[in-house]
């Protein structure tokens, strides 16, 4: 039975060999596949995958405490987490943030305050200590003054130059104490200055001592109103879950979204993205939903591209706003999207495979009085599948599905319209270079003017 059957599929294998080779000719030469070019209307549409996201949302972040820069924790784990879209009401535990990050630095803060709370005892003895000999120092001092004023008026029956070193060793004496009564009180604003950085230090150390308690009763996260939790994304655009980091810069743990109304969050490539902008007309397929079509808006394109995840390609985000009833979609459902760019009524267009090019121009093999030429084309938009055509061909033309075998030895037609495309291509860099030098200028003036309202 099984020999049959093979012998049965070897037959009509060979028969589908002979009719192929019938309807090529004896030759071997390949024959030719036409299509003619189409009249109708014509849709740009690109295609791009997303996700849904509340067009408004309560954000569940950090502690404030925690952006505090006396806190010094630049970067904290989340150590709990709720479950994904668990419902809760306003007051209810959502999260909890790492414990042992908080206790290791109050560890080392409370060390701190204790060597603060020594140099500030430190300071006060040494001032007191200081001080009190300073103090010993005038007392000596003004005792001299009254010596040489006692040798002075004993003297006064005595030679005119005893009198006179009398008087010169009790102005020394004034003098010194004098210096001795200045010196003390510059040191004593010294050492007061000195007790009262200590001070500050200390009450600083004691403040931040204070605040990283205040942190360790602060990290289990509670929701700020009633909703259902979607965790947030960190900025590499990774969910965010148990063992992710949050920080004062990307403070998001999970959000709160108003369910009433909602967005598609797609990316579009970078080769499309110029096609795309706000108030255009969008499709939206929900995965989860498969007979759901919803109409969609572009309500914003991002004016940078980012890198797709392990791929050298960009791609920039485009926000869809979605109208109509949303209401049984959820946050983070996947979305396919198509936005409608352009639309022609009536135009002429061919598939895109039937397109053909070298280094400057762009073709089609044209069946052209019973032979093929190269005709060179002008390109317009083109969608998915189909390119428009501005210029080369007319309604109902035929052009070849593939390149003929003797494609090098074909010549082209048509070198009047690769002069037109030269010469607009020209024309519009001209006017991007006169743009941008308007610009340039206008950005020069207004440097101008306000450097000199400046001066």
């Amino acid at each position: 039975m099984k020999k049959k059957i093979i012998f049965t599929l070897l037959f009509l294998a060979l028969a589908s060999v002979g009719g192929l080779m019938l309807l090529t000719g004896s030759s071997g030469e390949k024959a030719n596949i036409t299509i003619p070019v189409t009249r109708g209307p014509f849709e740009v549409l690109i295609y791009s995958t997303g996700q849904l996201e509340a067009k408004s949302s309560e954000n569940i972040v950090v502690p404030d405490i925690l952006r505090d820069r006396e806190v010094r924790i630049y970067e904290i784990k989340i150590t709990d987490l709720v479950e994904e879209g668990t419902v809760v009401d306003s007051g209810e535990y959502v999260a909890s943030l790492d414990h042992k990050v908080v206790e290791e630095v109050l560890v080392t803060a409370q060390e701190s305050l204790e060597e603060a709370l020594n140099s500030f005892e430190d300071a006060k003895m040494d001032s007191n200590l200081n001080l009190s000999n300073y103090r010993d120092q005038i007392i000596n001092a003004r005792e001299e003054v009254e010596e040489m004023q006692i040798v002075l008026d004993e003297s006064k029956y005595e030679s005119p130059a005893v009198i006179r070193k009398a008087e010169m060793d009790l102005d020394k004496a004034k003098r010194k104490l004098n210096q001795e009564i200045k010196g003390y009180a510059l040191r004593e604003r010294q050492a007061i200055s000195r007790v009262e950085r200590s001070a500050i230090n200390l009450r600083t150390h004691e403040n931040r001592v204070k605040l990283l308690h205040e942190v360790l009763s602060s990290l289990r996260i509670h929701a700020p109103k009633q909703g259902m939790v979607i965790y947030g994304r960190d900025r590499t655009r990774e969910k965010i879950k148990i063992g992710s980091s949050v920080s004062a810069w990307s403070p998001i743990i999970a959000t709160l979204p108003d369910l009433s109304s909602m967005l598609s969050i797609t990316w579009v490539n970078e080769i499309d993205i110029s096609k795309v902008k706000t108030g255009q007309k969008v499709k939206i397929g929900i995965d989860a939903l498969p007979d759901k079509i919803l109409d969609g808006e572009v309500v914003s394109v991002a004016n940078i591209g980012q890198p797709m995840p392990k791929s050298d390609a960009k791609v920039f985000e485009v926000r869809v706003s979605i109208l109509g009833d949303v209401g049984e979609l959820k946050p983070a459902m996947t979305t396919s999207n198509i936005v409608h760019t352009a639309s022609y009524s009536d135009t002429l267009y061919i598939p895109a495979e039937t397109i053909f090019e070298n280094d400057s121009l762009q073709f089609v093999f044209l069946e052209k009085n019973g032979s093929v030429i190269k005709q060179i084309v002008d390109l317009g938009d083109e969608n998915e599948n189909h390119v428009l055509i501005r210029k080369g061909l007319t309604e109902n033309d035929n052009i070849l599905l593939t390149a003929p075998d003797n494609q090098e030895d074909i010549a082209f037609e048509g070198m009047e319209i690769y002069q037109e495309i030269k010469e607009r291509k020209l024309q519009e860099e001209q006017e991007a270079k006169k743009a941008e030098n308007e610009k340039e200028t206008l950005s020069h003036s207004i440097m101008n003017r306000n450097f000199q309202e400046r001066n």
